[in-house]
């Protein structure tokens, strides 16, 4: 279980010394942490609990929403926090189409301008990579499935991810390979063999079928679902991939179980789906 990690949401309703006690308890040396309970816990204080209990932190979620007006603030402060807890990347969902609520209908003033939204990306990362650079934090490019484009990502797929990134330093820039949001995709394989070294985070969960009403919440535990996780995983092994395996589960009723099960459950399906590809 060295590179498994809990992705907070996982266990949605743990706190943050609710999870890191959850981690240890359980052999889980890493954690990818959420800024919501980053922000209730403390950040200071979740700083220094991660490190006492000898955690690593594999990933800070989220910055981004780069196509809206207030992501300068937004962002530099979560380049800030992910520098205090020594996050490995600080995760980037980067928006949708401007006047897309995510999980709401477009507003009056919503654009349809799909091109111009991702010309706002690459601009905002233009000026947030020389800050994240300064503080020593990896910015995470997460394309997310076709199906939240119009208020979550106008990044896709993995070869738009690595297009954005490619003008930076692969140490300043990476990208997201989330099992969830790539495995429909056909040219998926040999993207991740272009992304190389540029593979900042690997989170695994599986797709249920049929999804739920909320699609958000299509999210389930591997092996509950249509995802084969050992090509997927052995794409990311040969890239030279290294780093924590994150489980990330967006799911009512994973939220609604006993934690200590999910993140038994969650053990023992990376320890036979995932961990034998790895190598």
């Amino acid at each position: 279980m060295t590179r498994l990690s809990l992705n907070q949401w996982t266990t949605r309703h743990w706190s943050v010394a609710e999870a890191v006690d959850g981690c240890a308890r359980h052999g889980v040396p890493a954690i990818g942490l959420w800024r919501e309970k980053v922000a209730e816990h403390g950040l200071a204080a979740t700083a220094k609990l991660v490190r006492d209990a000898g955690l690593r932190v594999s990933s800070l979620c989220r910055g981004g929403f780069l196509t809206g007006d207030t992501w300068p603030r937004d962002n530099r402060e979560a380049i800030d926090e992910a520098a205090e807890l020594g996050a490995a990347c600080l995760v980037m969902v980067v928006g949708g189409l401007p006047g897309v609520t995510p999980g709401g209908p477009p507003g009056p003033r919503a654009s349809r301008d799909l091109a111009g939204a991702r010309r706002r990306v690459a601009e905002a990362l233009a000026a947030l990579v020389p800050y994240a650079a300064e503080r020593g934090v990896r910015l995470a490019l997460e394309p997310l499935h076709p199906m939240y484009c119009a208020d979550r990502a106008v990044l896709s797929t993995l070869k738009q991810a690595l297009d954005l990134a490619e003008p930076y330093p692969a140490e300043r820039v990476g990208v997201v390979v989330d099992t969830f949001h790539v495995w429909w995709d056909p040219e998926a394989p040999a993207q991740i063999a272009r992304a190389g070294d540029r593979i900042a985070s690997y989170q695994v969960c599986d797709q249920i079928h049929p999804l739920p009403a909320d699609a958000l919440l299509g999210r389930g535990i591997m092996g509950d679902g249509v995802i084969g996780f050992g090509p997927l995983t052995e794409a990311v092994r040969d890239a030279g991939y290294t780093g924590d395996v994150e489980v990330e589960i967006f799911n009512a009723d994973v939220w609604a179980a006993d934690p200590d099960e999910v993140l038994a459950t969650v053990r023992a399906r990376f320890d036979s789906l995932v961990r034998p590809a790895l190598g």
